[in-house]
């Protein structure tokens, strides 16, 4: 269980930490947030959470005027131009613990987000004070940078604000200048723990019951480690599978065309011109044909 706003404010509360509170309806956009606190004179800001290739997670914090490019970003974590894209839904909710429209720096007090990383932008410290939303988005709080800073601090977090707009050189002689920021752990979602961790059996106190458990367990393992083999797929007999069944598209084509040309000319088959202009179609598109087959083949059994 996740942090409640009630448990945050009260953990400020105990940093002397200074901020306003300002209650409005749920909001799911800086555009909406705006039209209840905007007047008040403060900077509004803009979160997401991203993710890389490597299930790896980045807490992106940032001035709502900050334009940030993406592929940019990416390139400057030296993760590609690729690299970064925004996270599932359930990775906000199960890492963060917030639901959609929340996040915030300070759903990093959850102890589930502590492979998540964060980027500042270094436009917060120019602000006398920041607007960000405590775990829900019915609440916006106010408070100064050095605040901010404080409260990170005290949950380990050490506060690094960098410029998001910039867009430095990348490549040989000019390594990622953001590639620090890049987590060294991984966060799990349950759904992964579920497909990771097998189920346990119950452990008695008895030695024997215990050595019988593990005798299961091994078997276990075991009878997984067949299945696995024999599910594998054999890529010679898938390529000849693929093969035979674009072979037998390719002349069920053919047929249907000449019928209907034949149809058209009231001539026979083999006087039509068209068996020459479909060989040299089959030619061309055969190789594509198995290619692309064969690839969708073989990620629906990946994914099985």
């Amino acid at each position: 269980m996740g942090y409640t706003k009630d448990q945050l404010l009260a953990r400020l509360q105990e940093l002397q930490i200074d901020f306003i509170c300002y209650d409005h309806p749920a909001v799911l956009t800086v555009e909406a947030q705006a039209k209840h606190v905007a007047h008040l004179g403060g900077a509004l800001s803009k979160n997401l959470l991203l993710k890389d290739k490597k299930h790896r997670f980045y807490v992106v914090s940032a001035l709502a005027g900050t334009n940030i490019d993406m592929k940019v970003l990416s390139q400057r974590l030296g993760l590609g131009k690729g690299g970064l894209r925004m996270a599932p839904e359930e990775a906000l909710q199960e890492i963060l613990q917030v639901p959609v429209g929340c996040v915030t720096p300070f759903a990093l007090i959850n102890d589930s987000a502590s492979a998540v990383s964060l980027l500042l932008d270094q436009g917060f410290q120019a602000q006398k004070c920041c607007y960000f939303h405590p775990l829900t988005n019915e609440t916006t709080i106010s408070l100064s940078a050095s605040d901010l800073n404080k409260f990170l601090t005290s949950i380990g977090r050490q506060p690094t604000y960098v410029d998001l707009e910039a867009s430095p050189l990348v490549g040989k002689d000019s390594p990622p200048d953001l590639a620090s920021f890049v987590p060294s752990g991984v966060p799990t979602l349950t759904g992964e723990t579920n497909k990771a961790v097998p189920a346990q059996n119950d452990v008695s106190k008895e030695k024997s019951t215990d050595h019988a458990g593990q005798a299961s367990s091994r078997l276990d393992l075991q009878k997984n480690a067949v299945e696995k083999t024999q599910n594998r797929v054999d890529p010679l007999a898938e390529a000849s599978d693929v093969g035979k069944f674009v072979k037998e598209i390719i002349d069920k084509i053919s047929t249907a065309y000449l019928s209907e040309v034949s149809k058209d000319s009231n001539v026979q088959q083999m006087e039509l011109p068209g068996h020459s202009v479909l060989d040299g179609i089959r030619k061309r598109v055969v190789s594509d044909l198995e290619n692309m087959t064969l690839t969708t083949y073989r990620q629906r059994n990946h994914c099985r």
